[in-house]
């Protein structure tokens, strides 16, 4: 009965400080998995957003650009004052209202017995103010651009494709750094078990010289060098501890989360699936080249429509009286017209810009090709690298399992007085060093397969 009472209470005990241990880390991500962190990064992101930022700027540029085809209406209402002889002259007119009397006609000598013509009429050159009203709706639409305005239009959705693009390479940078990192804090914690390991033998290496110095078979000289090692161990593990701070400091960064902790992940990263045609038709730095030759093309007959001319429709409709809004349609007016401009010299710059564009084309169609070769080849250097790498690491397992036989065999034999303290720690130091290449090389072997797998792009854009 007392045992189960007792089992209640750890229970209970353990429950209520997983429930405090939650509430402290509430806004802290613990024993994360790859997946979540990839899915939270695609979200969170900092760049990523910034990214998609620029995605829905071109957009708009696409849109600003289609809506060009539709014209301009625009809605102008004036309200002016004036005593200005030529202003009240004019406003009269715009609302229909001159008269001869707005000439001075009432000052003229009907009678023909003098000359008018020298009279300066006072109705016409001292107005009295005026009052103007106007009301116009204009609208002005192009007809035919020569293909300009198409063109155009093209080359903004391409360049928002290209936004797309430049943000999916982005993502795929992202991953990238994420599962590198991911992979990273998986390879500090084995060296750092690895390491706690080496030290405790250390320890226990410095015990048993100490035992053997209090019985007079070993030396000061043994129990210093002893120390020493023990000392550069745990320098080495400190600095281990640091950089596994560091890598989960920029695990966070990635995710703009704070990540307090992860799943491990224990095994080596699998090696993509490699094919040629999936490369071409996936990789992005191709598809931005194949998208760029096409921008290239539209640019070309951008250029060809300045050889052509542009045509234009105008038309106007309002009303004006010296009351708004006053007798509007009585007082209306209305204007249309069509306009035909044709540029026929300009110094041959046409003619140039044209040449540019070809030549710009062709550039970018052989860049296309230099993009395959060289991604062709990266890949294949990539392959050939990470199998280089297996071998490697199957090396160095073998000689570090190897190199830790051969210290324990030591560090025995020190014990019996047939090695020195110098022979067991040389050894000891080879043990480190081979599991110092180990890591360093599944830590070179994983970044290569994660670039492969970039570089891929197997999901597509």
């Amino acid at each position: 009965m007392i045992l189960k009472k007792s089992l209640i209470l750890v229970v209970v005990s353990l429950f209520s400080s997983t429930l405090l241990l939650q509430a402290e880390d509430g806004n802290n991500l613990t024993n994360l998995s790859l997946e979540r962190a990839l899915s939270i990064m695609e979200q969170n992101n900092l760049e990523l957003k910034i990214s998609k930022f620029n995605e829905q700027i071109t957009a708009h540029e696409a849109n600003i650009a289609k809506g060009n085809n539709y014209g301009k209406l625009d809605l102008k209402m004036q309200a002016l004052r004036s005593n200005d002889a030529g202003n009240v002259f004019g406003f009269k007119l715009k609302s229909r209202e001159a008269s001869f009397g707005d000439f001075g006609f009432n000052e003229f000598d009907m009678s023909g017995q003098t000359n008018p013509l020298p009279v300066q009429p006072k109705d016409l050159n001292y107005p009295d103010t005026r009052n103007h009203f106007q009301n116009t709706l204009t609208y002005m639409v192009p007809l035919y651009t020569g293909g300009k305005l198409d063109q155009y239009g093209k080359i903004t959705k391409a360049l928002q494709t290209m936004s797309q693009l430049d943000t999916s390479k982005l993502l795929n940078e992202k991953i990238f750094q994420t599962t590198k990192t991911f992979y990273d804090i998986s390879l500090i914690d084995q060296y750092i078990h690895n390491l706690s390991n080496i030290v405790n033998n250390v320890s226990k290496l410095e015990n048993i010289v100490g035992n053997m110095k209090s019985e007079g078979f070993a030396k000061d000289i043994d129990e210093l060098e002893v120390k020493s090692r023990k000392s550069e161990a745990e320098s080495m593990l400190t600095q281990a501890n640091y950089n596994k701070v560091l890598a989960y400091q920029y695990l966070s960064f990635l995710l703009n989360k704070n990540v307090t902790s992860i799943e491990p992940i224990n095994t080596l990263a699998p090696i993509p699936h490699v094919e040629k045609e999936e490369i071409y038709q996936n990789n992005i730095d191709i598809q931005k080249a194949k998208l760029g030759l096409k921008i290239t093309e539209m640019a070309i007959r951008l250029q060809e429509a300045n050889f052509l001319p542009t045509i234009g429709a105008f038309g106007e409709y309002g009303s004006a009286d010296n009351q708004a809004f006053n007798d509007f349609i009585d007082k209306d007016f209305y204007t249309v017209g069509v306009q035909l401009e044709w540029n026929l010299f300009n110094g041959a710059m046409d003619k140039e810009n044209l040449n540019k564009a070809k030549i710009e084309n062709m550039k970018v169609h052989e860049q296309i090709q230099l993009a395959k070769d060289g991604i062709c080849l990266q890949t294949r250097k990539l392959l050939t690298e990470v199998k280089s790498k297996d071998a490697e690491i199957t090396s160095l397992e073998t000689q570090l399992d190897f190199a830790t036989k051969v210290y324990e065999n030591y560090q025995k034999r020190y014990q019996e007085g047939i090695s020195s303290i110098s022979d067991v720690l040389i050894k000891q130091s080879k043990e480190l060093e081979v599991l110092l290449k180990l890591l360093t090389a599944k830590n070179d072997r994983n970044a290569k397969v994660f670039e492969l797998t970039s570089i891929i792009n197997e999901e597509g854009i």
